[in-house]
């Protein structure tokens, strides 16, 4: 028995090595010769001040503001610690009654849009912290952002316009808008009074 066990040893210590510090060692440093900024986790700052990452939802709750998905992660949504869904399931109360919640909160928020309100305005996503919307979500938020801002739903929509991003590769995915740099790029162009 024991003559099998050295050599079993040995291998498993060699794929040890392998897997567990040479391969990720040479995919970290790959990653950080070839996308560093992606490597890093697609930090935004402004004037020098980190203010977030492209790949984390925040909660932008001023009328003002594009307002992003909700979420179910952490006790207060959008934590980063506790990212996931709520996982309940489409018959559950609790699901029922915060999709109503952010349906209602909508309406009172804008109460000019009279569309469908866009599933992902009313519904979390499976990690609670997407940082992204479809544009129809966003196009549902123009009316109430020219308004807080003073200027006109046009030149929200062209700012919509400009950050819309499509399909990955043109097949892969759905269009959508970053909320945060969405929301930099308001606060840029049109400063709120």
């Amino acid at each position: 028995m024991l003559k099998h066990m050295g050599p079993a040893f040995r291998v498993m210590l060699l794929f040890t090595v392998l897997t567990g510090l040479i391969y990720p060692g040479a995919v970290t440093a790959l990653s950080q010769l070839m996308f560093p900024r992606q490597a890093n986790g697609s930090l935004i700052s402004v004037n020098g001040q980190l203010v977030g990452s492209e790949l984390i939802g925040q909660n932008f709750a001023q009328p003002e503001y594009f307002h992003p998905r909700p979420s179910a992660a952490g006790k207060d949504g959008y934590d980063a610690t506790a990212s996931g869904g709520s996982n309940y399931g489409p018959t559950n109360q609790k699901l029922i009654d915060r999709v109503k919640a952010s349906v209602d909160a909508f309406h009172k928020e804008s109460p000019d849009y009279k569309g469908a309100i866009p599933a992902d305005l009313a519904t979390a996503s499976a990690s609670g912290l997407d940082p992204d919307l479809s544009p129809a979500a966003v196009e549902a938020q123009a009316a109430r952002i020219a308004k807080a801002r003073g200027i006109t739903v046009e030149q929200v929509e062209q700012l919509i316009a400009r950050h819309t991003k499509g399909r990955d590769l043109g097949f892969l995915g759905e269009p959508r808008v970053n909320v945060l740099a969405l929301n930099l790029d308001l606060d840029t162009e049109f400063p709120h009074q």
